[in-house]
């Protein structure tokens, strides 16, 4: 049922957007009826194969669903900012055109009366033809009966006025970018990894622990289009990081629960990367592909499940608490779920100093006086950012990516592997964190 919904949304946002963005491109390429019919064709069809390709499972190959996710994806991502670039080209255009029409009637106020209608050249030219006098310089004189008839004047086109060719030339771009950004998000944006490496200082971490190193992976979406190839990458990427852990803070499943078999198979390929092997945590994601597969299939490739639980992790030299929590979404669907810190703080001796793992950062405004650091996800740092990152002023507290501080507590995001919705990202790479702890 919530999948119908949100295809529902998505029909009416992407389709009402598809249906501006048609008619301002007929406009300013000048289409004739079979090349309208042919650019509806093309939008309708990428917005089939969108939702077609979340539905086919099971019908089709995954491959002949990739292939159609991933077009169909890439045309929508394309319809959606080239819409959002038209309008802001559209409501400048109406913005200018406002403003001329109040200098016109300003100008129209002050204006002496009597004149108008007249223009003053022409009255002083009807004024010294009355005199007699004889025309201003440069000025054609009247023809008499002898005089050769003019020549005629030369074949000219209209030119474009100024500001039609402005306006038709930032709406070409409009489209240049939406386009352009769409493809390169598809095909390389959701593959440039990156490895982010910060340090944080750890009240009361003990000396032998200077410097441990926790390898986050977060918001992998294993499923459609995460498979082996980009598990092969993140691999690649881990070990590159030299973790002492691995942590991998939830959403690990896209929807599917068939790719619960996927992560254990990563799990159990990270796990010799660390000596203190690697610990997990559920998000919304993994609730909707089925929780108990989820987890089912961490422990059976070595992970360490911290759902409401904890850990020490160290040795005799001393250790730090690792702390994990139940998603928060799980609060309103799952009977006793969500996040319960008092369970996982239970587990651990109350005087170590603290690391949470908890997939939505916002939590960190309940958890901030009990911890030290949280690590979290979900967000993918807004995935999607042209010029301005849309989440700053949408998610909660401005919690969209990289570190924050509340109180003496530190939270970090990291921006994800994977991705969500359109397989593509913008502005907004994957990431492999590299958190390194420092004694403070």
């Amino acid at each position: 049922m919530r999948f119908v919904i949100v295809s529902l949304i998505i029909l009416l946002v992407v389709g009402s957007m598809g249906v501006y963005v048609h008619r301002r491109a007929s406009r300013l390429l000048g289409l004739g009826p079979r090349a309208r019919r042919a650019l509806s064709c093309l939008l309708a069809a990428g917005l089939v194969a969108m939702i077609g390709s979340r539905l086919g499972r099971g019908a089709l190959p995954d491959g002949v669903l990739r292939g159609l996710g991933l077009g169909g994806s890439t045309i929508s991502l394309g319809v959606l900012i080239s819409a959002v670039l038209l309008a802001v080209v559209d409501l400048g255009r109406l913005i200018a055109r406002l403003g001329r029409a109040a200098v016109a009637r300003a100008a129209g106020s002050a204006r002496p009366a009597g004149v108008e209608g007249r223009p003053a050249e022409a009255a002083t030219r009807g004024a010294l033809a009355a005199a007699g006098e004889p025309a201003a310089a440069g000025e054609p004189a009247a023809r008499g009966e002898g005089a050769a008839a003019p020549a005629p004047p030369p074949v000219s086109f209209p030119a474009l006025p100024r500001r039609a060719f402005l306006a038709n030339g930032a709406a070409g771009s409009a489209f240049l970018i939406g386009g352009g950004s769409a493809v390169y998000g598809a095909l390389l944006g959701r593959h440039d990894y990156v490895i982010e490496e910060i340090a944080i200082p750890i009240p009361g971490l003990p000396r032998s622990l200077d410097g441990f190193s926790i390898v986050q992976l977060s918001d992998i979406h294993l499923g459609l289009f995460v498979g082996e190839p980009e598990m092969r990458a993140a691999e690649d990427l881990v070990r590159k990081a030299r973790a002492d852990l691995v942590v991998m803070t939830g959403d690990l499943i896209d929807f599917d629960p068939r790719y619960a078999e996927h992560l254990g198979r990563l799990a159990r390929r990270l796990g010799p990367l660390a000596r203190e092997g690697v610990a997990a945590i559920p998000g919304n994601h993994d609730h909707y592909a089925g929780i108990d597969a989820t987890i089912d299939a961490l422990e059976r490739g070595g992970a360490h499940v911290l759902r409401n639980r904890g850990r020490v992790i160290g040795g005799a030299g001393g250790g730090f608490a690792l702390l994990g929590v139940d998603d928060v979404w799980a609060r309103r669907r799952v009977p006793g779920g969500g996040p319960d810190l008092g369970r996982a703080l239970a587990d651990v001796p109350r005087d170590l100093p603290r690391v949470l793992l908890c997939h939505n950062p916002v939590f960190f405004p309940e958890a901030a006086g009990e911890v030290a650091l949280q690590l979290s996800g979900h967000t993918h740092g807004g995935q999607v950012n042209l010029l301005v990152r849309p989440a700053d002023v949408v998610l909660p507290h401005g919690y969209v990516a990289g570190l924050y501080r509340r109180g003496g507590a530190h939270l970090y995001i990291n921006r994800g592997f994977g991705t969500a919705g359109p397989p593509a990202r913008i502005g907004a790479p994957p990431e492999v964190s590299r958190v390194v702890l420092v004694s403070a």
